[in-house]
């Protein structure tokens, strides 16, 4: 099958939201060009990757909330076996994209594109940090130190203050600070920082990453200012990409 014909079946499955047939198509085109995919199909394995996840996260998520419920006590060892259920569903998609990202996108030295780089480095971070939401005990400590490492290594590349994957970056990162290691002055200094260098150069840029560019600023600004209130008491959802 050609580059071409994968490309296609991968946009078919997105509409018809099979991700992980949206995932074996795009296989293929790592297989064939390495990191160096254009921006649109680095767009489309983002899509691909996060949709195959999305609903193990949100399950997790209400099942924990279930759990909190008095009503629900006597069912609590059925719901916990439930949710191991999805946490292990969650940690295999998860380690598999790290294992097709390491494997097909990131093969050591073959990448040039620093942008590629970073864009693919910081994904391996994200899929760390998604396996650190729910793990515990050792594996919480071994995620989260792979998650800093990768989020650390992309952040020492070279990109411009504006550019959208260096948003997004430090978007995730700092998300990865309040959340994972509960470091909220971190958090925050490192959105602050990133948010300020960009605002200095946004007007530098082209239409298509100005657009791209604003709506990163608009998150960190949210998360800025719902982690402030968070401060006084409120209780609200973070932002990341």
């Amino acid at each position: 099958m050609s580059v071409e014909e994968s490309i296609f079946l991968a946009r078919v499955a997105e509409q018809a939201e099979r991700f992980e047939d949206m995932v074996e198509f795009l296989k293929p085109v790592l297989d064939t060009k390495g990191g160096d995919v254009t921006s649109d199909e680095r767009n489309l394995l983002s899509v691909a990757f996060k949709n195959l996840i999305s609903s193990k996260r949100t399950a997790w998520r209400t099942i924990s909330a279930i759990e909190q419920n008095p009503k629900y006590q006597k069912f609590n060892d059925s719901l916990a076996g439930y949710k191991k259920r999805i946490e292990q569903g969650l940690y295999a998609d998860c380690e598999n994209v790290i294992h097709i990202i390491k494997t097909k996108a990131l093969p050591e030295g073959k990448v040039k594109d620093v942008e590629a780089k970073a864009f693919f480095t910081k994904m391996v971070g994200d899929y760390y940090r998604y396996i650190a939401e729910t793990a515990q005990n050792e594996k919480l400590q071994q995620v989260k130190e792979e998650a800093l490492k990768s989020y650390e290594e992309a952040s020492k590349l070279d990109l411009p203050p504006c550019n959208p994957i260096k948003l997004g970056l430090a978007l995730n990162f700092s998300v990865f600070h309040y959340e994972v290691m509960k470091n909220q002055s971190k958090a925050c200094t490192l959105a602050d920082e990133a948010l300020q260098a960009a605002l200095e150069k946004i007007d530098d840029l082209g239409e298509d990453d100005f657009r791209d560019a604003k709506s990163i600023i608009e998150l960190l600004k949210e998360n800025l200012t719902l982690w402030k209130e968070e401060e006084e008491g409120g209780d609200n959802q973070i932002e990341d990409l």
